[in-house]
């Protein structure tokens, strides 16, 4: 990023160790030309160096539109998802335009293909525009005040980011004690609730006892002066008989008494065993929603970590891919530049092998000396003769 401290590595001794000059005359020249001028503000570069910034740029631009344009896999299903919309441009089906883009985006489909495009593409179309910014700003007044905007403005919605994932945490933490606070009144209601019932029920109970004991009572009365009445009466009727007639008599009380204690505990029990399972089942019933919400609770918070690691993992991603980017190019510059090295040795070798051959004709040294021939030995003996 361009920034006060970035700027300030643009200098004009900089520039000169850069070009490699060391005499003065040619440094003083190039001060007339206004190639390596002082700018006349402090983010103001020269003509110079804004030039070579804006090739740079324009080489970035011109990459970035090849590698746009022939990622043929991407555009094929940007075309696909889009088919809607440009059927709608087609038929000229009106759109609409007011709203926010939030309200299309769907939270459970956060990791899909659509949602991912058009990320790179908002992505890609963002880096155009700086780039395109800067380099008409660097054409027009030789700064870069849109690119230290455009960072600005970065650096100011990181801010807000954080302030908003700050609030978020705290807003997350009131949550969370609110939610306790309101698990524990719930808890408090659920036992008042509890209590209650069961003081309800025990006063029903003590209504049931005591109307049954009152019936149980009123049935001893009747039968009391009823046996009371046929003891009187048998009496009467057969003075000798009295001692068989009484033991009959309270034989069948003691059973009466017998079947109504047993009917009083029976009741007693029912009642009993009908709270118990009241109790059990309310008990069962708040284990198994407790249950249920952590488990919820527990799937919210995976989802959320998973999706915290797929963002950072696509972060990762666009750090490599622009890492690979840079050296791609800078291993092109190389290569060209190790190209024109080794022709211009070539060329250097070839003027100077056809340099020395032609010496060589031209004097006729080494495989092109003259050579002086005998004559023949034969020819040197008939002469003799």
């Amino acid at each position: 990023m361009f920034s006060r401290t970035s700027s300030n590595l643009w200098t004009n001794q900089s520039f000169v160790s850069t070009i490699g000059l060391r005499n003065e005359a040619d440094i003083q020249e190039l001060e007339e030309l206004d190639i390596i001028s002082r700018p006349p503000s402090f983010h103001t570069l020269t003509y110079f160096q804004s030039s070579l910034y804006a090739t740079v740029l324009e080489d970035t631009i011109s990459e970035l539109h090849i590698l746009e344009e022939c990622n043929n896999p991407i555009r094929l299903t940007k075309a696909m998802k889009d088919m809607m919309v440009l059927l709608a441009q087609k038929y000229a089906v009106p759109q609409r335009t007011d709203g926010n883009e939030l309200d299309d985006i769907d939270p459970k489909k956060l990791n899909c293909m659509e949602y991912k495009l058009q990320k790179l593409e908002d992505d890609r179309k963002y880096l155009k525009d700086v780039l395109f910014g800067t380099y008409s700003d660097l054409s027009t007044s030789r700064r870069s005040q849109y690119l230290m905007d455009q960072v600005e403005e970065v650096v100011d919605r990181n801010n807000h980011r954080q302030v908003l994932a700050e609030a978020e945490a705290r807003n997350r933490v009131l949550r969370r004690d609110l939610n306790r606070q309101l698990r524990h009144q719930r808890n408090h209601i659920k036992s008042v609730f509890y209590d209650t019932n069961a003081v309800i029920e025990k006063l029903r109970t003590a209504v049931e006892d005591t109307d049954l004991n009152t019936n149980i009572r009123r049935r001893y009365v009747e039968n009391f002066q009823n046996a009371r009445t046929e003891q009187h009466l048998q009496t009467i009727r057969d003075k000798e008989t009295k001692p068989l007639q009484n033991i009959m008599h309270y034989k069948q009380k003691a059973d009466q008494e017998q079947r109504i204690h047993m009917e009083v505990e029976l009741l007693t029990n029912i009642a009993i065993n009908e709270t118990l399972e009241k109790v059990e089942h309310w008990m069962n019933k708040f284990d198994r929603d407790m249950e249920s919400m952590d488990l919820k609770i527990q799937k919210k918070k995976n989802q959320y970590e998973d999706m915290i690691m797929k963002v950072k993992n696509l972060e990762e991603m666009i750090k490599e891919h622009a890492k690979e980017i840079k050296s791609w190019v800078t291993f092109k510059d190389e290569r060209e530049a190790a190209r024109l090295q080794r022709e211009k040795m070539n060329k250097a070798a070839l003027a100077v092998q056809a340099w020395w051959r032609g010496l060589l004709v031209r004097n006729q040294l080494g495989p092109y000396k003259v050579v002086t021939r005998r004559p023949p030995p034969a020819a040197a003996g008939k002469k003799k003769k």
